[in-house]
C-alpha cells in the first residue's frame, strides 16, 4: 500500500496537468472542430477538398514534425512569436505551449466526425424548419447540431484520449519540466530513462485506464441510433 501511495503521488502532478492540457484542448477544438467540419459538410467552394487535406494532415504527420512547424510558427526567431513575446505572451516551454500541441495534434479527430456527422444529417429537416420562418442560426442549433450530437461527441471522446497521451509534438514545443510542462507521456518516458520502472508501471496503467474508458464510451455511442425521424 505504501508503494501505491508512493506512485500515486509522483503520478498525480502529471496527470492533472495532463487532463488540464488536454480539456483546454478540447474547448478549443470543439469550436473550431464544429465550424470547419459543417462549413466544409455545408459549403460548396473552391479549394474544400485542399482545405479539408489541410485540416486532416496533422492525423498523419509525426507529431515531431508538427512540433517543429509550431516551433517555427511561435519561436522567438519567428515574427509571430517576437509579436507573442512583446505582449508578454510565452508558449515555449509553457503549458500553454502543450495545450496548443495539444489543439493541432486533436484537431482532425474532432474535424472529421463532426463533417461526416453533419453530412449525414438529412437536409429536409432543415429547409423544413427555414420554410417556418426559423433563422439559420436556430436551425443550426435547434435541428442540424442535436441530429448530428452523436457523432461529434465520439469524435470528442477520441480526441480527448489523444491530447492526453500526446508526446512528441509537447516534448518539442513545452519540454518536460517537473510540476510545470511534464504531462502523463513525458513523465512516463522520464520514469523509464531514470530506470523507475515502478512509478512507469503505474503511470502507464493509469494512462492505459482512461484511455479504455474513453474508447467503451465511443463505443457505446457508435452502438446507439442517431434519430433521423425528429428530435427526441
Amino acid at each position: 500500500m505504501q508503494d501505491i501511495a508512493q506512485h500515486w503521488q509522483q503520478a498525480l502532478p502529471p496527470l492533472l496537468l495532463s487532463l488540464k492540457v488536454a480539456t483546454w484542448a478540447i474547448g478549443i477544438n470543439l469550436w473550431l472542430g464544429i465550424g470547419f467540419g459543417y462549413l466544409l459538410a455545408r459549403k460548396k467552394f473552391w479549394g474544400r477538398e485542399l482545405l479539408d487535406t489541410l485540416c486532416t494532415l496533422p492525423m498523419v504527420l509525426p507529431p515531431t514534425v508538427l512540433g517543429y512547424y509550431l516551433l517555427v510558427l511561435v519561436g522567438s526567431r519567428s515574427n509571430l512569436g517576437q509579436w507573442l513575446r512583446s505582449h508578454d505572451i510565452q508558449l515555449i516551454f509553457t503549458w500553454q505551449g502543450a495545450v496548443l500541441a495539444a489543439v493541432v495534434v486533436s484537431f482532425p479527430l474532432i474535424f472529421k466526425p463532426a463533417r461526416a456527422a453533419f453530412e449525414q444529417v438529412d437536409r429536409q429537416y432543415e429547409a423544413a424548419a427555414k420554410c417556418l420562418g426559423i433563422s439559420n442560426a436556430a436551425v443550426f442549433w435547434r435541428i442540424t447540431l442535436p441530429l448530428a450530437w452523436r457523432g461529434i461527441l465520439a469524435g470528442i471522446l477520441l480526441a480527448f484520449a489523444r491530447a492526453l497521451g500526446e508526446f512528441g509534438a509537447t516534448l518539442m514545443v513545452a519540454g518536460s519540466i517537473p510540476h510545470k510542462t511534464q504531462i502523463l507521456s513525458t513523465a512516463i518516458y522520464e520514469a523509464v530513462q531514470a530506470g523507475r520502472d515502478g512509478d512507469a508501471h503505474f503511470l502507464v496503467l493509469v494512462v492505459s485506464l482512461i484511455c479504455l474508458a474513453v474508447l467503451l464510451s465511443v463505443s457505446a455511442l457508435a452502438g446507439g441510433k442517431v434519430p433521423q425521424d425528429g428530435l427526441k
